[in-house]
This record gives structure tokens, C-alpha cells and sequence, in this order.
């Protein structure tokens, strides 16, 4: 049971909110045998084209070898393929694939589901006015965490 009392505290909800819906995310993913980074990943490469796999990592403030294991288990599944820059040879990037179009169409409809579990208490202005609202605090606090100066760093570096 949820003290009463911490349901007056906002970050307290959002931690909560944010843990079932990372659960309920998982789970669709999982049915797909993906995790959370391989659509994140997946989703950059659909949003902004091809990417160096550097510039990748820095914006996902990533590991390099833990973003090379994302890049790989997308590559295997054909979602993505890693082809050398035409501007900079000694540079591979990653872009997405028909394929990963097409299954990146599958898991936003599973997302689209996901939402659905997640906010049925909320009608339709209730949902819009809540993603409005969780924007507007996303993108306050959007690269201000304690990578954000060196995350900038190296994606000027990499561009």
C-alpha cells in the first residue's frame, strides 16, 4: 500500500507512474525479444537519419560497447545495418532498414497500447493535456543531467 502521504509528492507519482510503465513497455517489447534501448536506438536512426555510431552513443549518453551490442542485435535482426560514411570513410554509421521501419510500425503500435493500459483512468483531453505537461518538464530537463556538457562535447565533435 502507498503511504497517504507521499501521494502528495509529485516526484514521488511520476517515479511510481514511470516504474509501471516501464514495466508494462518491457513486457510488450520483450514479446518482440527487444529491450528498451534497442527501440530508442531505433527510433534516433528512424528520427534522424543515418548516425555515426559515436554520435549515437553521445547522444544517448551510452557506453560505446553497450551501444555497439544494441547496434548488433539490430543489425542481426536486420532492423538496422551499419554502412561506412560516404563523407568520412573511416566512419561506419547506422541506419535503419525497410525492415526496421516496418517493425519500428509494430512496436509503436504496441507503445500505442502500452499508453492505453497505462492512462486508461484519463480521457482523451486528460492524456493530451498530461504529454503536454510531461514535455514541457522533459525538455527543462533535457541535457541538464552531469554528462550533458561532455554529451555536447563529443556530438560537436562527431557532427
Amino acid at each position: 500500500m502507498t503511504p497517504p502521504s507521499v501521494l502528495n509528492l509529485s516526484a514521488y507519482l511520476m517515479y511510481a507512474t514511470g516504474k509501471a510503465a516501464r514495466r508494462t513497455l518491457s513486457e510488450k517489447l520483450t514479446a518482440r525479444g527487444l529491450r528498451l534501448w534497442h527501440l530508442t536506438v531505433l527510433t534516433l536512426v528512424a528520427d534522424l537519419g543515418a548516425q555515426p555510431k559515436g554520435v549515437l552513443a553521445a547522444r544517448l549518453d551510452m557506453n560505446a560497447s553497450d551501444l555497439a551490442r544494441i547496434v548488433k542485435d539490430l543489425a542481426d535482426a536486420g532492423q538496422v545495418e551499419c554502412v561506412r560514411s560516404l563523407a568520412d570513410r573511416r566512419r561506419v554509421d547506422v541506419r535503419i532498414t525497410p525492415e526496421g521501419r516496418s517493425a519500428l510500425d509494430h512496436l509503436n503500435a504496441d507503445i500505442a497500447s502500452a499508453d492505453d493500459d497505462i492512462l486508461t483512468p484519463l480521457n482523451e483531453a486528460e492524456r493530451e493535456q498530461l504529454a503536454s505537461l510531461l514535455r514541457r518538464v522533459h525538455a527543462h530537463h533535457e541535457g541538464t543531467g552531469p554528462a550533458a556538457g561532455s554529451r555536447a562535447a563529443a556530438q560537436a565533435r562527431q557532427a
